[in-house]
């Protein structure tokens, strides 16, 4: 392709909202066409580049030209900036490593990575199918219907995190109510009462280390005190800042992820029947639903140049803004066969719904574990589950940053 001038009119405003759940939004389609990358103009009235195709996508995910700090200049914004949102935006909390780029990333990155192995994971299964078996015991003794949100697609995460970090049983509905308000995250940015949700959260993470600083014991936070803290190489105010970020990043994207998958399958009954008949099939069906919804997208891909660097014969200057579309990315036909259609047999753990790179989401293991558990349970104790309204009556989340359903009435 001809590359861009630098001056040229943004061809798309951005974000572009998804019109149909079971699909990206319709501009992807064309963008991909036209080219790996195309030039849009964002909210805060400046321009920004998005990536549309699988293979720059991976590209641009994986150069360390591109930074993922959100405190650099040109770090692309999606609410009109002012003085005051610009000094906001560049704040970060000590320990949130999301949000910084190797060498300091990679220092709190490796203190989890035993906490995410495959070993690891495997150890927390019991405990996992132990928190489903007691949600589905208490959907089921209150009958029919039941909003399978707050019932199961909520409670499963929130639970089963408090067990990863040594929280106690009865404060995952301390959790839920504060996640849940924090969710109130739109693509205009956060309201007040997200903002106060996010402040409780931390001040409950804070006490839950200083707890664990005077008791440790045997769970993720336990742990990073005895190795980590004790020895120094940690801070108590880091710590919470990443036990933080692993709670909001594991808890909003399973809690969404599990409705819409029990939707998407109830909708495709031959394929639910294979998985039913044969469940080694599911470790295949979660990645292939997680590249079917991409619910995490642009904005949660949200990058800057910090060298001019050339992708996909366009060049990004140092101080571009970028966003990756994974949902486009895992949507290209030239990665991924009739890629609109549900395929459980396609085998698709090249995408990009956990990123790629350095940032690829540390908890993909258990997430995957955690949605597994969850299809394969519910479908097998709940032979009989419906939606209990038409898809059309369902209301998607079209106007938050992470998508799904606010709510899914079931029947039985």
């Amino acid at each position: 392709m001809t590359m861009l001038d630098e001056n040229q009119a943004a061809i798309q405003s951005f974000p572009m909202r998804r019109q149909c759940p079971f699909a990206p939004p319709a501009e992807y389609a064309q963008l991909r066409e036209e080219a790996p990358l195309a030039r849009v103009m964002l909210p805060s009235g400046r321009t920004a580049w998005v990536v549309t195709r699988h293979a720059e996508a991976q590209q641009v995910l994986a150069d360390p030209r591109i930074s993922t700090d959100i405190t650099r200049p040109g770090f692309p914004a999606l609410t009109p900036e002012t003085p005051e949102s610009a000094r906001k935006r560049g704040r970060l909390h000590e320990g949130e490593f999301f949000n910084v780029d190797p060498p300091e990333h990679d220092v709190y990155r490796r203190m989890l990575i035993p906490e995410f192995s495959v070993k690891r994971v495997k150890a927390m299964r019991p405990g996992i199918q132990t928190v489903v078996d007691r949600l589905i015991d208490e959907m089921l003794s209150g009958g029919p219907p039941a909003d399978l949100i707050e019932s199961f697609g909520q409670p499963v995460p929130s639970m089963v995190i408090c067990q990863l970090l040594g929280v106690a049983y009865e404060d995952h509905v301390f959790f839920q109510s504060r996640i849940r308000n924090r969710k109130m995250v739109t693509v205009a940015g956060e309201t007040a009462l997200a903002r106060a949700a996010i402040a409780e959260i931390r001040a409950y993470l804070d006490d839950v280390v200083t707890r664990a600083e005077q008791e440790p014991g045997d769970n993720l936070v336990g742990r990073l005190v005895t190795e980590r803290l004790a020895t120094g190489e940690l801070s108590h105010n880091a710590l919470v800042g990443m036990i933080h970020q692993l709670l909001i990043a594991a808890h909003e994207t399973t809690h969404n992820m599990i409705p819409l998958g029990v939707l998407t399958l109830l909708r495709h009954p031959g394929q639910l029947a294979e998985l039913r008949a044969d469940p080694a099939l599911w470790p295949g069906a979660v990645d292939e639903l997680l590249r079917y919804h991409s619910i995490v997208d642009g904005a949660g891909f949200a990058r800057v140049a910090i060298e001019d660097i050339e992708i996909g014969g366009q060049l990004i200057r140092a101080g571009d803004g970028v966003f990756v579309l994974t949902a486009s990315a895992n949507h290209d036909e030239r990665s991924f066969e009739r890629p609109d259609d549900l395929d459980i047999h396609r085998g698709a753990r090249n995408h990009l719904a956990f990123g790629y790179g350095v940032h690829q989401c540390l908890g993909q293991n258990l997430g995957r574990a955690w949605l597994e558990i969850a299809y394969e349970t519910l479908f097998r104790r709940v032979p009989g589950l419906r939606a209990a309204v038409e898809v059309d009556d369902l209301p998607f989340k079209y106007d938050t940053a992470i998508f799904g359903m606010y709510e899914f009435p079931v029947a039985w």
